[in-house]
C-alpha cells in the first residue's frame, strides 16, 4: 500500500500530527506498536495543561506551550473533550525558596505567561487553608485535562479526514527514499511493507531505534534517548484541594506535586528515578520519601495513606546532571533526508503541546499557507 505519509507512534502527539496532516488532504497511515494507542508516556503523566512557565526563553517548550495551551483548551471547549481549569499554587517552604518564586515570575512572563502572578499568604490560605507555605505564585490558565478523551477526539478527526490508524502495528525496518518514497517493513500477526512520501518519527521512548534504523550509519545525526521514571502515589479520600499544589522546582523536575483528577481525587508525584531500560514497576518503599517531601507543604497528610498509582517514563535527550532538554524536531537540516520528521524528547510539557507540535511538523514539511479555525493547512506545496 501506498500513503503520502506515515506517522510512527500513536501517542498524543504522534495523533495530533497524523491528523494535522490529514486535513491537508493528505492520506495518512498511523502505524503503532502497542494494542492500543497513547499507551505509553500520552497514559502515564499528571494529565496537566501546562502554563508554560518554566522553560527557558525562546525554547521549544516555551513557545509550543504558550501556543499550545491555548489551541488545546479551545480544542477541547469544541470537541466537548472534558477538562478543568484548575489553576495552580507554586508554594515556597523555606525562605530561600522566596527569591526563586520572583525568578519564576519573572521568567514566566518573558514566555507570555502573563496572567502569572504572586500571592500572599493571606490570599494563599483563602485558597488553599491546609498549605503551610511562606509565598507562592498563582497559575490561573493550569488545568487538567482527561488525556484518554483527548485521544478519541484525535483518532475520530484523523478516521474522518480519510487517516488511518493501525494497532499491533511495529516498524521492524526503513529504506532510505528512492525516488521520494520511503518504504516501511511493518511486522505484526502480518507482516508487511508499506510506503510514502512523508515519514515523520512520534515513536517516543523507540525515536532513537526508529531514526537508527533510517540513517544507520549516520547514528552521529540522533540526538541522544535517556529514560526518567517517575512514580505516582494516590490517597483513596478526597483531600481538601481545589487546585494544583506545586513545590519549588528542584534540580531534577518539578518536585512532588499534587494533582487533581476530573472526580477531585488527589494523586502525588512524579519522583526522578534514572534508569537503563523501560520498567514500570512501581516501588512502594518510595512512599517514605514522598510523605516527607509532600509533608513540607501539606502536614495534613496521614501515615500510610499513599497507595502505589502508576509510574511514567519520560523521554529525555539529556542525561542526569546535565540542564534539561529542549524538544527536537529534526529536518532535513538536521540529517539531510527530505520529508523525513523525527521528533526526540518530546517529554512535559508534550501533551500541552501536541497540537502546536503538529502545526509546527507541518510547516516543517512545507505544508506552507494560512491556518483556518479548525487549525487546518490551506494551500500545500508537498
Amino acid at each position: 500500500m501506498d500513503y503520502d505519509a506515515i506517522v510512527v507512534g500513536a501517542g498524543v502527539v504522534g495523533l495530533a500530527v497524523a491528523r494535522q496532516i490529514a486535513k491537508a488532504n493528505k492520506s495518512v497511515l498511523v502505524l503503532e506498536q502497542h494494542a492500543l494507542p497513547g499507551t505509553e508516556t500520552s497514559a502515564r503523566n499528571s494529565e496537566v495543561i501546562h502554563a508554560g512557565i518554566y522553560y527557558p526563553t525562546g525554547s521549544l517548550k516555551a513557545k509550543l506551550c504558550v501556543k499550545g495551551r491555548e489551541l488545546l483548551y479551545a480544542y477541547c471547549a469544541k470537541n466537548q473533550v472534558t477538562y478543568q481549569k484548575t489553576g495552580k499554587l507554586i508554594v515556597a517552604t523555606e525562605p530561600t525558596q522566596l527569591h526563586t518564586l520572583e525568578k519564576i515570575l519573572a521568567q514566566g512572563r518573558k514566555n507570555g505567561v502573563d496572567d502569572l502572578r504572586a500571592v500572599d499568604l493571606c490570599s494563599i490560605s483563602e485558597m488553599e487553608p491546609e498549605l503551610d507555605v511562606l509565598g507562592g505564585l498563582y497559575s490561573p490558565s493550569t488545568g487538567i485535562i482527561d488525556v484518554h478523551g483527548l485521544i478519541l477526539s484525535l483518532q475520530g478527526e484523523l478516521e474522518a479526514n480519510g487517516g488511518m490508524l493501525c494497532c499491533n502495528s511495529p516498524v521492524v525496518a526503513l529504506s532510505s527514499p528512492e525516488k521520494g518514497r520511503f518504504k516501511v517493513g511493518v511486522g505484526g500477526k502480518d507482516p508487511t511493507t508499506v510506503s510514502c512520501g512523508i515519514l515523520v518519527n512520534c515513536a517516543g521512548h523507540n525515536a532513537r531505534v526508529i531514526s537508527q534504523k533510517l540513517l544507520g550509519n549516520l547514528s552521529d545525526k540522533i540526538p541522544p534517548a535517556y529514560y526518567s521514571k517517575g512514580t505516582y502515589f494516590s490517597v483513596s479520600r478526597k483531600l481538601p484541594f481545589s487546585h494544583l499544589i506545586y513545590p519549588v522546582p528542584g534540580d531534577e523536575g518539578l518536585g512532588i506535586h499534587l494533582t487533581l483528577d476530573l472526580a477531585g481525587y488527589s494523586r502525588f508525584g512524579p519522583d526522578t528515578q534514572w534508569i537503563e531500560n523501560l520498567d514500570y514497576q512501581i516501588d512502594a518503599k518510595r512512599a517514605e520519601s514522598f510523605c516527607q517531601a509532600i509533608r513540607s507543604y501539606f502536614p495534613g497528610l496521614r501515615d500510610g495513606e499513599l497507595t502505589p498509582a502508576y509510574t511514567g517514563i519520560r523521554p529525555k535527550v539529556t542525561g542526569p546532571g546535565e540542564a534539561a532538554g529542549d524538544f527536537r524536531i529534526e529536518n532535513e537540516r538536521s540529517h539531510g533526508i527530505r520529508n523525513y520528521i523525527s521528533l526526540h524528547g518530546i517529554e512535559s510539557p508534550g501533551l500541552t503541546s501536541c497540537l502546536a507540535i503538529a502545526e509546527e511538523v507541518s510547516l516543517a514539511l512545507g505544508l506552507y499557507g494560512a491556518l483556518d479555525v479548525d487549525n487546518k493547512i490551506i494551500g500545500s506545496q508537498i
